[in-house]
């Protein structure tokens, strides 16, 4: 069998506001249903196949949140980005994607409850503060994950 062509795997010119997410990140946050406790974690986004996509891998080392994955990825054409998010509990989801500025967003509406998440980066690019908030009836949002990500490369 032929060796498969690589000339795709280059960078993807929609995706280079993510730029700004590549690197190593240690996480520290709270959930509403954990008060007082503060969480630790990682993440790391890195290029995949030349820039074509970004890769995401996040942990957080507390019992009952899922070390997960995803790939950020766009559609020229209709200019939208999204994402596809799976963890180790084989849970899959496809989220929509925005970022504007220094805010990256992404959501979704599932039938079992909505999630939505903004990103907010300092201006000198090694912090981010995210905010996380669902919904179980898709009217009423209550607060869910929030993190604090320090780069460390």
């Amino acid at each position: 069998m032929k060796n498969a062509d690589h000339r795709a795997a280059i960078p993807n010119p929609a995706l280079t506001a993510f730029g700004a997410l590549i690197g190593e990140w240690k996480t520290t946050g709270t959930h509403p249903q954990l008060p007082g406790k503060t969480l630790h974690g990682q993440a790391s986004f890195q290029w995949l196949e030349g820039g074509a996509f970004v890769l995401m891998h996040a942990t957080l080392a507390e019992e009952g949140f899922p070390a997960n994955v995803a790939i950020f990825g766009s559609d020229n054409t209709r200019k939208e980005w999204f994402m596809l998010y799976f963890d180790e509990r084989q849970v899959s989801r496809k989220c929509e994607v925005s970022f504007q500025g220094n805010v990256l967003e992404w959501w979704r509406s599932g039938p079992e409850f909505a999630q939505r998440y903004m990103f907010t980066f300092a201006d000198d690019g090694n912090t981010i503060v995210s905010k996380g908030e669902m919904s179980k009836d898709g009217a009423q949002w209550e607060p869910d994950l929030d993190l604090i990500y320090t780069r460390i490369r």
